[in-house]
């Protein structure tokens, strides 16, 4: 009778089918299919190649993480070729904390799987937007925190100021991410654990908790350094507030809704939007992104820059808001839904074969349904988690799971908060930590079903 593997060699044998499908499904991609283009494109090379030239030329429209990553590759090629390989790493990365929370060999092959075979998270590895850099960088920062709270040994300033860069480039390259760093340093700057190193001692019914100073200042500090000195950046040469000079295009996102309520004073650019909004629903039934054709003949009506054209939108869209709550609060649980649809973004021209489209066709939105459904479900059952104790203690909650869902609902809200375009694009960074939660919340959840269900019939929910 043959002995079961031990775990390390299960971990050995799952880590190399995981690591051999994720290179062979990538070779392919790359010899198959091109690098894709789409609106965001062109800005983003434009910036890059100011980048390349010293940074001469840089109108700051984008955070510099994407142009910068294009600069270093050099060509869209070599960009695709790179985000392959930062695809490669993060299967890699999911199989490890996959496999390290549970001890589960099979559950990290199975993260590390629903990883790298979303075609949502392998086509945007083709695709020369930010997403792909975005997700890598919220990776590596997740994979610090799990290592730190997981591994006390292995606790480090250096490590901490890994997270921290890490959550300060993933801003750089996703402003929404903005957030991500001071989340982060409430689970890694604060312990219930006595004696724990770095710590201070507050009085009072505070006592029992231990800030741990080093890391929660070896996240702020190096985090701090990107975000606030592209902010430095962006405020000394353009005068405003902001990591881009967009701040006023992306408001009208909201308020284009109801810019018919814009005072006269501003008419020459309401009646101007108002005219492109009425094309723009004509033609796609949504006045989403009617700012980009405007800009051109808003700047000629007003005579104004494309810097205080952006300044006078910010001051007219904060005024509506002000004035008009409610419907910029329609607009706010409107782009909240979106955030949750599971969108794929692909190129069905790029297969090569004809008869292999429908394929990938059905496979996408089988594939949408399927990230749709588990969106519901971290929805449903982390408001659960929150809401009841005991279900907590059945799906095991951990901190680190906790800070997996609590950033995504984050996002969920910054977003929406921010712009109202686009809005299902910025779930794709954290796609698959949705999965994770689902995942560890259906193995839990069946191991102590029965528990659940006493519990649940009994009325009691504490």
């Amino acid at each position: 009778m043959k002995k079961p593997l031990t775990e390390g060699r299960q971990a050995l044998a799952w880590g190399c089918g995981v690591a051999v499908l994720a290179v062979v499904e990538r070779l392919l991609l790359a010899i198959f299919y091109p690098p894709v283009s789409y609106n965001d494109t062109a800005s983003y090379r434009r910036l890059a190649e100011a980048v390349a030239r010293g940074w001469s030329g840089y109108d700051g429209t984008r955070t510099p993480g994407f142009p910068v990553f294009m600069a270093l590759a050099g060509s869209d090629r070599n960009t695709y070729l790179a985000q392959l390989g930062l695809g490669f790493l993060m299967t890699l990365a999911f199989f490890y904390i996959g496999w390290k929370a549970t001890r589960l060999p099979a559950f990290g092959g199975a993260l590390a799987l629903a990883h790298t075979l979303n075609l949502g998270q392998l086509f945007f590895e083709a695709d020369l937007i930010t997403e792909n850099l975005s997700t890598f960088f919220i990776v590596v920062a997740m994979l610090g925190v799990f290592v730190w709270l997981e591994t006390p040994r292995w606790r480090s300033f250096w490590l901490a100021a890994i997270i921290g860069a890490a959550t300060g480039l993933a801003t750089l390259t996703r402003p929404i991410f903005i957030y991500l760093p001071f989340w982060i340093v409430v689970f890694l700057g604060f312990s219930l654990k006595p004696g724990a190193p770095f710590s201070f001692k507050l009085p009072g019914f505070l006592k029992a908790i231990r800030i741990q100073w080093a890391g929660l200042l070896a996240v702020l500090i190096p985090a701090g350094l990107f975000i606030g000195g592209w902010a430095l950046y962006i405020y000394v040469n353009y005068h405003m507030l902001s990591l881009t000079t967009m701040n006023g295009y992306h408001l009208v996102q909201h308020t284009g809704n109801f810019f018919e309520l814009v005072p006269d004073k501003y008419a020459a650019l309401r009646d101007t939007y108002l005219r492109y909004r009425a094309q723009r629903i004509a033609q796609y039934g949504t006045q989403g992104n009617t700012i980009w054709d405007a800009i051109p003949e808003m700047q000629r009506v007003s005579g104004l820059s494309f810097y205080d054209l952006s300044r006078t939108l910010q001051r007219i869209s904060f005024d509506l808001i002000l004035h008009h709550p409610f419907l910029y609060l329609q607009n706010v649980v409107s782009g909240w839904w979106m955030f949750w649809r599971a969108p794929v973004y692909w190129s069905a021209g790029g297969i090569p074969l004809a008869g292999l489209r429908p394929i990938f066709e059905a496979l996408v939105m089988l594939e949408r349904y399927a990230l749709f459904a588990g969106n519901m479900l971290f929805i449903l059952t982390s408001l659960l988690a929150l809401a009841w104790g005991r279900f907590r203690r059945a799906i095991h909650l951990t901190p680190f799971l906790a800070l997996a869902a609590g950033s995504v609902w984050l996002a969920s809200v910054v977003q929406t908060l921010l712009d109202h375009g686009d809005n299902p694009r910025f779930l794709i960074p954290l796609q698959t930590w949705v999965v994770f939660w689902v995942m560890w919340v259906a193995y839990y959840g069946w191991q102590n079903r029965a528990g659940l269900l006493q519990r649940a019939s009994s009325g009691k929910m504490g």
